[in-house]
């Protein structure tokens, strides 16, 4: 029998191109506000579990991530558990966590997913997110129009399917990121935040056909920390109303392309473990490192059928305050995609939702969220994703 989990504070930096920051500045922002949300002091907590995914090819920070980042909050001496799993990361990190507290090893736990990724050397950070596959299988060689970024090479491939085997438009996929930038400009922590039109993102340089720059997500900085409790310890705080982890399932790709891929696996445990239909998601986070992602993981998800996701989009039922809002935070591509903090950012967004403390972007009467990272890539698969699904 697990434990029940809550989520008792969540703190977040801005993200953006930070070049005069650093993993540690950002990551001290993060947790000194999740500490003051949830109402508690660095000597409370139990252990910390730290996402990140880059620091060791961008700024040579290898090994001890945790305890460089963190040296000065006073958590020194507590374990500190380093995590990196791509642009799962920081769920990953987020997983972890949640196992200690509900298995009982723990009553307070401090997640925190970090990121610096921009270096004066721009090849320096896009180094980064090219080191998320096999190297050895050498994939530049066989997918996309070699434009340089792998991964958007990769989504480029996969979006031509998907267009030619479901009719979507280059024009619905400029509607998400119009979407998108919507939601973005309403979140003071977003890190593109100017509103466009489908005509603008259209006329965009093209990046990796038919991927224009506004449907990629960009390198970018930041952090966001997470304090989880047990139920016990969430009875005793007095501090921000708690967010309920229902479940939180991680998988790794299987390299069987044939059948359901890692999101698709990791999100039909998560369901069942949670004894929640996929119907009853009010608000979703979704991975899009590139704009169709977001139409291709709500079908994943089973957030419709197979090929009706942009009906939803047409219909307007992933909008802000829709039947199912998708990335109200502005996703990837519009809050920003600083690899190892995504996951934990989705999580802050989701809890302030579930709150109800999302201003202009809130879901009316969001019960039921869902959050889906997946990162890397191989054998045709992502190398990991990670499921979570909280419940106020």
């Amino acid at each position: 029998m697990t434990a029940r989990v809550a989520i008792a504070g969540i703190g977040m930096t801005s993200f953006g191109k930070f070049l005069d920051r650093s993993v540690r500045s950002l990551s001290e922002e993060a947790v000194r506000i999740a500490f003051e949300d949830a109402g508690i002091t660095a000597d409370r907590v139990d252990r910390v579990y730290f996402g990140n995914a880059a620091a060791g090819l961008v700024t040579g920070q290898e090994m001890v991530r945790a305890q460089a980042a963190l040296r000065f909050t006073g958590l020194m001496g507590k374990p500190m558990i380093n995590t990196e799993n791509a642009c799962a990361t920081g769920s990953t990190a987020f997983h972890l966590a949640w196992q200690s507290v509900s298995a009982g090893q723990a009553d307070i736990v401090l997640v925190v997913g970090a990121e610096k990724l921009t270096h004066v050397d721009k090849a320096v950070s896009f180094g980064a997110f090219g080191a998320a596959v096999d190297m050895e299988e050498k994939q530049l060689d066989h997918v996309g129009s070699g434009s340089g970024s792998i991964f958007m090479d990769i989504y480029a491939e996969r979006t031509r399917r998907y267009m030619e085997a479901t009719g979507v438009t280059s024009a619905d996929i400029a509607q998400i990121v119009v979407k998108s930038r919507h939601a973005a400009s309403l979140n003071p922590f977003a890190q593109f935040r100017k509103p466009t039109t489908v005509e603008e993102v259209l006329a965009a340089r093209m990046i990796s056909n038919p991927l224009t720059l506004p449907m990629c997500s960009s390198i970018g900085d930041g952090a966001a920390a997470i304090v989880l409790v047990s139920s016990r310890v969430a009875a005793q705080l007095t501090g921000a109303r708690p967010v309920w982890v229902a479940t939180s399932t991680l998988v790794s790709g299987s390299g069987d392309t044939t059948g359901p891929n890692a999101s698709a696996r990791a999100s039909k445990a998560a369901y069942e473990a949670a004894s929640i239909d996929p119907r009853d998601v009010h608000v979703v986070e979704v991975h899009d490192g590139a704009a169709p992602s977001e139409l291709i993981n709500a079908e994943t998800l089973q957030l419709c059928a197979p090929g009706e996701a942009v009906h939803l989009l047409r219909s307007g039922a992933t909008d802000l305050g829709g039947k199912v809002s998708i990335n109200p935070s502005g996703g990837l591509i519009s809050r920003g995609h600083p690899i190892g903090a995504t996951g934990t950012a989705q999580i802050f967004e989701l809890a302030q939702q579930l709150r109800g403390e999302a201003g202009e972007r809130q879901r009316p009467a969001a019960k039921v969220g869902l959050a889906q990272n997946s990162g890397g890539q191989v054998g045709g698969d992502s190398a990991a994703a990670v499921v979570t699904i909280l419940t106020a």
